[in-house]
């Protein structure tokens, strides 16, 4: 099935009412997962024309996605990553640990991006950035799409490599998220130290509902602690 292309639409708008001069896009990769950080991409790619097959990236195959993200680190004017830890998730729940990781992408940028580009409808990001956010804008955005194959395939590739140490729950297969597998696992062997455990999975696993965490609100204090913490794979 065909898709329309992502468009700089939304950038050249952002130019022209705001004066922004970069302008990145930021998509994310992980939120639904049982393991895992949540990743975030943030992309910068002017107004040249992208790759051919550019969309979001669930709508890719494997292999067309992973070549693509190969074409697309080279081709953006810059893009880093952020990510939240299963442990920081745990702690300050999702929408802080998105903020959290997405924090962490726009620090490691070698530019200080005028404006951003979020996909989804809810703002995690806010203040002191300039934030827009566009529904679908891992199919419209040429920025956030880009950073939508980008996360992806950096994040899978990463849940791979943990799933070496952890073969049963086959995570170079679902990255983390439900499948049967994975599911089955848990059942006999309990959550890795790459699983969060504050979700609620925990609670249709009798054997291992001990080890549930309860999420504590992340205050002011919380979050300026997490700013501080690493996390690399």
């Amino acid at each position: 099935m065909p898709y329309e292309p992502p468009t700089h639409r939304v950038e050249r708008s952002l130019r022209a009412t705001t004066g922004a001069r970069v302008v990145v896009g930021i998509d994310e990769v992980g939120r639904g997962a049982w393991a895992g950080p949540v990743t975030v991409c943030a992309a910068v790619t002017g107004l040249r024309r992208p790759p051919t097959g550019l969309t979001d990236s669930k709508l890719l195959t494997v292999k067309r996605r992973t070549d693509l993200a190969r074409e697309l680190e080279t081709w953006v004017t810059a893009h880093a990553l952020g990510h939240s830890s299963p442990a920081e998730i745990d702690e300050l729940g999702m929408t802080a640990a998105l903020r959290l990781a997405a924090t962490r992408a726009l620090a490691a940028l070698p530019v200080v991006p005028d404006a951003v580009i979020l996909d989804g409808k809810h703002d995690y990001l806010g203040a002191p950035w300039r934030v827009r956010t566009v529904i679908k804008g891992d199919r419209s955005c040429v920025a956030v799409a880009a950073a939508s194959v980008i996360a992806k395939v950096r994040r899978d590739a990463m849940m791979a490599e943990l799933g070496d140490d952890h073969q049963d729950f086959c995570f170079g297969d679902n990255a983390g998220y439900p499948s049967p597998v994975h599911r089955a696992a848990l059942e006999e062997l309990g959550p890795t130290p790459h699983h969060r455990l504050s979700w609620a999975y925990l609670d249709t696993l009798p054997r291992w509902r001990h080890l549930k965490r309860g999420r504590s609100a992340p205050g002011t204090a919380a979050m300026e602690a997490g700013g501080q913490l690493g996390f690399d794979f």
